[in-house]
């Protein structure tokens, strides 16, 4: 039996075609591959944007993605700027955005002087204790030769500690229920 070849008539168009409008990102939430795919995204567009905007590294240090409060904060403003270019907003969206960005740069200037990242070394932020809380481990600076190759190993290494939480959860499930 001959099947209609998929080139044959004109293209059909589906909902499943319409590109979803930008939705929040919970970091948090995310399965394994969809943290990749935030990543990967996130990590293009923060380079285009440095580049763009000339933004130094006390701004978007090369390391940023060690630190959840740039990451949260970079989302958002990613997110934004996505809604603000969306063909179907109105026109003035990107001022409202470059009006938001101007707040949001001065925000990950102090997270960044905070946490103490550089341009060629990183620490993890300083986490202050609270009473009944164990003494915070002592900081020490990092030295990177290679960012891409860095980054790349950290989201490898996101993204399986997160399959091994979501290959775990699951296993519980079966066993929880098992007759």
């Amino acid at each position: 039996m001959d099947e209609a070849d998929v080139f044959d008539g004109p293209p059909r168009v589906t909902n499943a075609d319409t590109p979803e409008p930008p939705h929040p990102v919970n970091w948090n939430l995310l399965t394994a591959h969809e943290l990749e795919q935030e990543w990967l995204a996130l990590n293009r567009w923060v380079d285009w944007l440095r580049r763009t905007y000339g933004l130094q590294v006390a701004v978007i240090p090369p390391f940023w993605h060690h630190h959840p409060e740039l990451v949260w904060e970079l989302s958002a403003l990613h997110l934004h700027w996505l809604a603000a270019y969306d063909p179907e907003q109105n026109a003035s969206a990107p001022l409202g955005w470059h009006r938001d960005f101007a707040d949001a740069r001065q925000r990950l200037r102090d997270w960044v002087t905070a946490c103490g990242t550089h341009g060629d070394r990183d620490r993890p932020t300083r986490q202050a204790a609270w009473p009944g809380d164990e003494p915070a481990p002592a900081i020490q600076d990092v030295k990177f030769t290679d960012r891409d190759s860095e980054f790349v190993e950290f989201v490898i290494a996101q993204v399986r500690k997160r399959q091994e939480a979501e290959d775990e959860f699951y296993a519980n499930l079966a066993d929880d229920g098992a007759p």
